[in-house]
């Protein structure tokens, strides 16, 4: 596999690439996502088989998804074929993927052993909750203490996280789309990412502004006016991230994948 190496500006055309995909057919991105989401947040409510579903599927359900990116790319036709390109039929990756969910859920069980480790031997989320249910009522700064420990606690796990997410960024499609081995699929994604390490950091940059600061200046700002309008506006706004933002960014995953793997037509095509 040829990756190639992109300058930083690229990775905020992923972004605006992404949205121009959307907009070409927003219902079937949107569904995609949705349904994406809904189904992390079952397998994850699942006592004790979810945790180890979860990892197991994901690299699957992640190709679904950008099936659909794909099909919209390539001007196809919605359908079993297309959405389960890779997955079943000819190109019956499954297996392969399945394999590649195996090792994202030795890495996240890595992640959690590093994290408790660092933590004295504390469960991240778990010590932050009971901080929270144990504060008294009125004690506004024990509150304040709580959050500024989970949000160093969760930036903790996130920083741990970086060397997974890298290596699975491009892996599901790589195994997928380009029949490449699960073990070498985390090599050449680890790789196409540290080469275009500046546009993966924009592209992330962008992505927080959108998703993150923008609505929260948007918040703060029509706070100030009125608390009836700052409850619509989150309401507005939480339908926004939903069927909106999150569609857009998994469009730019795709794009940023086939900007880096694809530069011409796809083979596959």
């Amino acid at each position: 596999m040829q990756a190639r190496r992109l300058p930083a500006a690229r990775g905020v055309f992923w972004l605006f690439e992404g949205f121009r995909l959307f907009r070409r057919n927003p219902p079937l991105i949107t569904a995609l996502t949705l349904v994406y989401l809904l189904a992390v947040q079952l397998l994850a409510m699942l006592p004790l088989i979810g945790p180890v579903l979860l990892p197991l599927l994901l690299p699957a359900m992640t190709l679904i998804v950008a099936n659909g990116c794909r099909v919209i790319d390539l001007q196809q036709t919605p359908g079993k074929a297309t959405l389960l390109f890779g997955l079943a039929g000819h190109g019956n990756n499954f297996p392969a993927l399945l394999r590649l969910g195996g090792l994202q859920l030795a890495g996240a069980l890595v992640v959690v052993m590093l994290s408790t480790l660092i933590g004295g031997g504390e469960d991240p989320f778990a010590t932050s909750l009971m901080s929270d249910s144990a504060a008294p009522d009125g004690e506004a700064n024990v509150d304040t203490a709580a959050q500024a420990a989970l949000l160093g606690k969760l930036a903790q796990v996130l920083l741990l996280a970086t060397p997974l997410i890298i290596a699975f960024w491009f892996a599901p499609f790589l195994v997928g789309w380009d029949r490449v081995a699960p073990a070498k699929s985390l090599f050449f994604s680890t790789v196409a990412s540290l080469r275009n390490w500046r546009a993966m950091a924009m592209f992330s940059l962008a992505a927080v502004a959108v998703a993150g600061i923008l609505p929260g200046f948007i918040l703060i700002v029509i706070g100030q006016f009125s608390g009836m309008a700052l409850s619509a506006a989150l309401v507005v706004l939480r339908m926004l991230l939903i069927f909106l933002v999150a569609p857009v960014l998994t469009a730019s995953i795709y794009i940023s994948y086939r900007d880096i793997f694809r530069a011409d037509a796809d083979t596959h095509a």
